[in-house]
């Protein structure tokens, strides 16, 4: 079984990995309020940006400008002079609090939220309930951000939104080329839509439904014609084909919430737990790395 590396630990909660324009892998620690850059190669971890609250996914416009999601008031940030300023406020599409992000070559950005409140949820009824055929979740809708900071509602009654990738899309239906996956995290599936030149998403399916897996799809990363997905349940990593095939497994040393590919490094994001009564008070999460080639 391949297994990973620990190349950063002593993070609260690390979120929304990415490649940034300059090779570095970018992350989000939740409770720390910051945005981190790591050298992969063995340089620095710096802190990029910092505020007074919640930060998660992340992406770039076309112009180099760092976007971060705000997640406790709902608002995408810019990086501008050292400073978060305000993008665009999408308060009125999520009924919780905002979560990963995906932005497009054209600084589109595709933004998820949690759509209640799901930690409070699981100390009520538990995890084991959320895995029951009859339990229906509040379904919330998919924010589309625009580069100038527009918003509108490009999907509904997405259950808790969550990671995002775009892929080649087999067809040639999809305007764009493109396919969207999105995690669906508690509806233990991966959703696709086929994209239109405006950003816009059509022709809703189920890219593969990973329940009898029990994987509750959270962070995912793009990879091919295949998507690594984190199970948020397991201390593990799924590299997925389209109709639920798994192709790889890599193990993590606990459980994986976040992954993106770096180059040739998988990229795992790690903590004992979600549950913010659990990882806010210490720095138990972690950055695992794994070796593609």
């Amino acid at each position: 079984m391949a297994e990973t590396k620990v190349v950063r630990d002593g993070l609260h909660f690390g979120e929304g990995p990415r490649r940034g324009p300059d090779g570095r892998l970018y992350y989000s620690d939740f409770y720390a309020g910051e945005v981190h850059a790591l050298d992969l190669t063995g340089g620095a971890d710096e802190v990029v940006a910092a505020f007074d609250g919640q930060p998660s996914g992340l992406g770039w416009l076309p112009d180099g400008t760092l976007l971060v999601v705000s997640m406790l008031d709902r608002t995408v940030r810019k990086l501008v002079n050292d400073e978060l300023v305000v993008h665009a406020d999408i308060s009125d599409i999520a009924t919780f609090h905002a979560n990963d992000m995906l932005v497009d070559a054209e600084g589109r950005a595709y933004v998820g939220n949690f759509g209640f409140d799901l930690h409070g949820l699981i100390d009520e009824v538990g995890i084991p309930r959320l895995l029951e055929p009859d339990f229906d979740p509040l379904g919330t809708e998919l924010a589309l951000v625009g580069p100038d900071g527009s918003v509108r509602v490009v999907a509904e009654d997405l259950k808790f939104p969550n990671g995002m990738a775009l892929l080649p899309d087999p067809s040639g239906e999809a305007e764009s080329g493109n396919v969207l996956v999105v995690a669906e995290t508690v509806a233990f599936k991966l959703t696709a839509f086929s994209v239109d030149r405006d950003g816009s998403l059509r022709g809703r399916r189920v890219w593969a439904d990973v329940k009898e897996l029990g994987i509750a799809p959270d962070g995912i990363a793009g990879d091919g014609d295949g998507v690594w997905v984190a199970p948020a349940l397991q201390p593990a990593v799924f590299r997925i084909a389209e109709g639920g095939k798994v192709t790889h497994k890599v193990e993590t040393t606990q459980t994986c919430f976040a992954v993106a590919v770096v180059d040739d490094h998988l990229v795992c994001l790690t903590a004992p737990d979600s549950n913010p009564s659990v990882v806010k008070p210490d720095r138990l999460g972690k950055i695992e790395v794994y070796e593609l080639n």
